[in-house]
């Protein structure tokens, strides 16, 4: 049987944190909806992508007859936030690039509803156990998803911030994960931007839903706790309680939070304050974010990475067996074909600020180095996205010259 809506309560807070100059989170709660919203785009165009987003969601706060009602009106409805800002950039092309993640949930009786893009999260918890119910849409979860590294790996990854999925005016036809997931009096549901999950350890954060049965008094310890790790990123956290019992106070009137709660504004606005240096240098699971640390990555280097992160585990390898091969041979027929060997690889890398192609392994063998300039490019490594700068200095391996020329003419354009 449906339960009434006065039978949940919520809670919402957010943060600006001890770094950000501007809160780039949204978030809003309502009778049936809930809406957390992460943006992205630099000093222009994070707050404004998710304020957009939540304010158009807003709307969609009402009873619903059936849950597929409420996942159809839910994923149209984030689709057209997506057009809003589409339609923004074109109004104003500095705000070009501009994202945002989108975890929204519609109550409908015994069942939430779910949309969800991005790497905000919503959990669930019942009978003591907190269950993420979101994935990532990152690199990282794809790796953590195919086996290839752990969680606790992912959670310290140089690549954890680079989102597969975003909703913005990058992507015309953005993919979204909808759910049906049943709940239960007695639940407790959390919606966080990534400045609670990457910062907090669900553990902790499992703790405090548990033993502190206010929802308000819930929302502001999750957010004391992120601040007390140094809160480098914006926070943002809904809490939502299905109390077991209806004899419980109506809801408080829907509101928003972040910059959804206050009026838009185009114009830009410095990203950093000067940095709380002691609580982030002792951080256990993140360090400082880079003002640009979310950005959507075209399809091409997305499939790059995975082939980049399966040839540096193979190379490594290679230059492990090589070296031990060099010191156990002695010899010098053993070494000069291990040389050999190793100039048929390439690799494209920096050269003095510029991209350049090398001839064969960016690994020393003592202090010498086993590869050497082959082609100098006219592509100035301060022109490349920082995302890309970071693959240049780590090295992108190639199979064959061919294979690194291609390389850098993706990066031309």
């Amino acid at each position: 049987m449906a339960m009434a809506p006065e039978q949940v309560l919520s809670a919402a807070s957010s943060h600006i944190g001890k770094v950000r100059a501007s809160n780039q989170d949204s978030g809003s709660v309502g009778r049936h909806l809930f809406v957390v919203a992460d943006g992205m785009g630099g000093h222009a165009g994070g707050d404004v992508a998710s304020a957009l987003a939540v304010q158009h969601l807003y709307g969609i706060d009402r009873a619903y007859d059936s849950a597929d009602e409420a996942r159809e009106v839910l994923f149209r409805s984030v689709l057209e936030a997506g057009n809003d800002l589409t339609h923004a950039v074109e109004e104003h092309p500095g705000l070009t690039g501009m994202g945002t993640t989108v975890s929204a949930m519609i109550r409908v009786g015994s069942q939430m509803v779910i949309a969800h893009i991005g790497d905000s999260r919503i959990y669930r918890l019942r009978e003591g156990v907190l269950e993420q119910i979101t994935s990532d849409h990152t690199f990282v979860q794809r790796l953590v998803d195919s086996g290839r590294i752990t969680p606790e790996e992912a959670a310290v990854h140089p690549r954890r911030s680079v989102l597969m999925r975003v909703l913005g005016d990058v992507d015309a036809d953005p993919e979204l994960d909808t759910h049906i997931v049943d709940t239960q009096p007695g639940d407790r549901w959390l919606l966080c931007s990534d400045g609670l999950s990457g910062y907090v350890s669900e553990r902790d954060i499992a703790e405090t839903l548990l033993t502190v049965d206010d929802v308000e008094l819930a929302c502001h310890k999750l957010v004391t706790q992120t601040l007390s790790e140094g809160a480098p990123d914006n926070v943002t956290v809904i809490v939502v309680r299905v109390a077991e019992d209806s004899d419980v106070s109506p809801p408080a009137e829907s509101r928003m939070v972040g910059a959804a709660g206050g009026a838009i504004t185009y114009e830009s606005s410095p990203i950093m304050r000067r940095p709380a240096l002691p609580a982030l240098l002792f951080h256990p699971l993140r360090a400082l974010p880079s003002a640009d640390e979310h950005f959507e990555p075209e399809a091409n280097y997305l499939e790059e990475l995975i082939k980049e992160d399966r040839r540096r585990l193979v190379r490594r390898r290679v230059a492990w067996s090589l070296s031990v091969i060099i010191i156990l041979a002695g010899i010098s027929g053993g070494a000069i074909a291990a040389y050999q060997w190793t100039q048929t690889q390439y690799f494209v890398g920096d050269f003095d600020g510029v991209v350049a192609i090398y001839q064969g392994v960016p690994e020393n063998v003592g202090p010498f180095p086993l590869s050497t300039l082959f082609e100098e490019t006219s592509i100035e490594l301060d022109a490349l996205f920082p995302y890309e700068q970071d693959r240049i200095l780590d090295a992108l391996p190639a199979q064959s010259l061919e294979e690194a020329r291609a390389i850098v003419e993706r990066l031309r354009r």
